[in-house]
């Protein structure tokens, strides 16, 4: 097969996050703008959104859990956003985000339930479509679902025959295990360390977008997720964070299904790997 990377890595913040942010911020009015925007978010969206809204003078609050990565907290800060630090997961964090809303004011961006940033992280599934004459298979790493939303309503507008594939942690599988029960679930535990992919509950949006349009969910492990990593920069030599490195694991242990000559995409979602989470990681 061919093997494309939609290295999202190198964009400004590091991830694909920025898209949605933008388009975000740019579709709020007035009165929204200037009652500042607040969001919740491992470390991605909360980069995304504080960069958006510096660029559209909005002032941006951003709640993240505790055990954000640090590498991640600082960034926010440095883009101009005031940061909270609250909870142990992202669905903590977002119950405080919704409280400061409610005390507030504040104009609330959900990190991937929401259709004008679904459509942003859409334009991806776009670029996608413009740079190759043949797709037959785009793999996606799924967190709460945002990406995975847009990129596949895009491949699927110009290539309808395409599959599209999402990718979970095994320590982390609420849009997997969300399909099979045939509505949301909470998980009770998440256990990932890929941080863009800990979330106990998908998107009551996503869910039924990725139901529609997305072919299938697998799982890949821990160990194959920091094995991946590891191996990107060794042969690719592209940094990948947890989430990114989990879309070229689907394809190296062999969890995608793809013929003979397939034109296969990987979306590497972004490269905000910390110093401690990269000390971690075995490197035979």
């Amino acid at each position: 097969m061919t093997v494309h990377l939609k290295a999202e890595m190198f964009q400004r913040t590091g991830s694909y996050k920025i898209r949605g942010a933008l388009n975000k911020i740019r579709m709020l009015d007035d009165r929204q703008r200037g009652r500042g925007v607040i969001c919740s978010s491992a470390g991605n969206h909360a980069q995304g959104v504080a960069l958006a809204a510096a660029l559209n003078g909005v002032k941006a609050v951003v709640v993240m859990a505790r055990n954000a990565t640090p590498s991640k907290v600082a960034a926010t800060k440095g883009y101009g956003a005031q940061v909270v630090l609250h909870g142990d997961i992202w669905d903590e964090a977002n119950e405080e985000a919704k409280r400061l809303v409610a005390e507030h004011g504040y104009t609330f961006l959900h990190p991937f339930d929401d259709i004008d940033l679904i459509a942003g992280q859409g334009t991806l599934g776009l670029e996608i479509s413009d740079d190759l004459a043949a797709v037959d298979v785009v793999v996606v790493p799924i967190g709460g679902g945002g990406l995975i939303s847009g990129v596949s309503q895009a491949i699927k507008q110009k290539f309808p025959q395409a599959r599209v594939v999402g990718v979970e942690s095994s320590g982390g599988p609420a849009m997997h295990e969300s399909l099979r029960a045939g509505h949301v679930i909470t998980l009770d535990d998440v256990d990932t360390t890929a941080d863009g992919l800990r979330v106990r509950r998908v998107g009551d949006l996503t869910f039924r977008i990725v139901r529609d349009y997305v072919d299938d969910v697998v799982l890949v492990t821990e160990d194959e997720i920091r094995d991946s990593i590891v191996w990107c920069m060794g042969r690719l030599k592209l940094l990948t964070e947890g989430a990114a490195a989990a879309t070229v694991a689907a394809l190296r242990h062999r969890r995608i299904e793809a013929p003979e000559g397939s034109h296969v995409v990987c979306v590497l979602s972004g490269g905000n790997l910390d110093t401690d989470q990269f000390r971690a990681l075995r490197i035979n």
